[in-house]
């Protein structure tokens, strides 16, 4: 089985482009949605892993995000990515013949657990280091990061490994620069920009536009939750602290827990090996 993946397509809520890879050819499909300010490919050693044990395994650009559309409207509220992931669980259901398993990290696992409080369509939910309660320092820092450079981009993609490495002072630097290019595009200025909208943040319909209202629709989708759930948590997360993931599991009593040590917020880059074992365990 070739592990080099396929491309597919997608049409989101809004008649939006969403741009994806397809691993493997399983009997069983998971669709894996990445963070905020990511692409698909933070997914790619996952997605591997998913296709040698028999799953088809679906890693999407969310609208804004990598080679999918910029959404004209500025529409990317979390309830804008909650209605992609109903159209994207819908489609994979289509195509692939099952309702997946969705796996979103962060921004990607509150759209599918927005989208399971809409609509019954995903098998079972794997939520990566994040729940409806965060950890707002946290948050705070995760968006200064995102912002300090939307807009005015970098010289030299070294000049973006530099700021990424000094967000992340844990995680052993890459030999090479190269893997970055992926997360972004050069314009025609010379200069590079991360591959997202930057209204993302602070568009007329940004993450931030819901506020408490987003809290407890999240919360009421999650006490809803009927089908089988993992919560896996970074050990040393700044977003997701013990007593958030407390009062998830609070909420959602059958839901399973993991603690993953020597890894933050960005659980599957820090400590992949120990995060796959762990939703392979899950999904068995």
């Amino acid at each position: 089985m070739s592990m080099q993946p396929r491309h597919v397509r997608f049409t989101g809520a809004d008649d939006n482009r969403l741009e994806g890879d397809v691993y493997g050819q399983g009997a069983r499909s998971a669709l894996l949605l990445h963070g905020g300010g990511q692409t698909r490919h933070a997914w790619r050693a996952t997605a591997r892993r998913l296709a040698e044990r028999g799953f088809t395994a679906i890693p999407v650009d969310q609208r804004g995000h990598g080679d999918s559309a910029w959404v004209d409207s500025g529409a990317y509220s979390f309830s804008d990515y909650g209605r992609d992931a109903v159209a994207l669980g819908r489609q994979i259901e289509q195509r692939f013949g099952a309702r997946p398993v969705a796996i979103g990290a962060s921004l990607g696992g509150l759209a599918s657990l927005h989208a399971l409080g809409e609509t019954d369509c995903f098998a079972a939910l794997v939520l990566v280091d994040i729940t409806p309660r965060m950890e707002r320092s946290g948050v705070a820092q995760v968006q200064r990061f995102m912002t300090a450079r939307a807009r005015d981009g970098f010289a030299t993609i070294e000049e973006a490994a530099e700021q990424v490495a000094a967000y992340l002072p844990h995680r052993k630097r890459p030999p090479s620069v190269e893997g970055l290019r992926k997360n972004l595009r050069q314009r025609a200025d010379g200069r590079w920009y991360w591959h997202w909208d930057p209204r993302f943040w602070d568009g007329p319909r940004s993450v931030n536009a819901e506020g408490e209202a987003l809290l407890s629709g999240l919360e009421a989708a999650a006490a809803r939750l009927a089908v089988p759930t993992l919560l896996v948590r970074g050990a040393g997360s700044e977003i997701v602290t013990p007593e958030h993931a407390e009062a998830f599991l609070a909420l959602v009593p059958h839901a399973r827990f993991v603690d993953v040590g020597g890894a933050s917020h960005m659980v599957a880059g820090d400590r992949n090996d120990a995060f796959a074992e762990a939703i392979l365990a899950f999904l068995g």
